[in-house]
């Protein structure tokens, strides 16, 4: 095991228990190795917190918990770099937004394809989508 202190204090974590994304994220991608972290209030909300860098954590949720008809497949290349074989189960995950006037919003427009059999993650931009990056949720 080991230890990271981030702004939930000290964290122990399984280095082989990582979600990698190969990748990193869009915009930052030195970052590829995340913890999990469940939310301290139950709901459809849960945080990964950078292990690369103790000072940033996403707050992630499943946007089909808003959106129903919100659907992202992975393509081949996606496939390949979360090392998916035909028929293996997936997520589509939004980071999310919580600014100070606390108006929520999610990015449909480059979710995460989460892959748990191999725990790899990538974010990928839909191209041709009307989807936004600040997509307020619904009323």
């Amino acid at each position: 095991m080991k230890k990271i202190v981030t702004r939930f204090g000290e964290v122990e974590y399984d280095p082989e228990n990582l979600l990698h994304f190969p990748a990193g994220l869009i915009g930052l991608p030195n970052l590829r190795h995340f913890i999990v972290m469940p939310n301290k209030k139950e709901g459809p909300l849960f945080w990964i917190q950078s292990v690369d860098d103790p000072d940033i954590a996403f707050v992630l949720t499943d946007p089909t918990n808003f959106f129903l008809d919100y659907l992202v497949e992975p393509d081949p290349s996606e496939r390949q770099s979360l090392h998916m074989e035909e028929g293996d189960e997936y997520f589509a995950l939004s980071v999310v937004t919580v600014p100070p006037d606390q108006k929520i919003t999610l990015n449909l427009a480059a979710p995460i394809l989460f892959a748990p059999k191999s725990n790899r993650a990538i974010q990928v931009i839909l191209q041709g989508s009307t989807y936004s990056s600040r997509t307020p949720l619904p009323k």
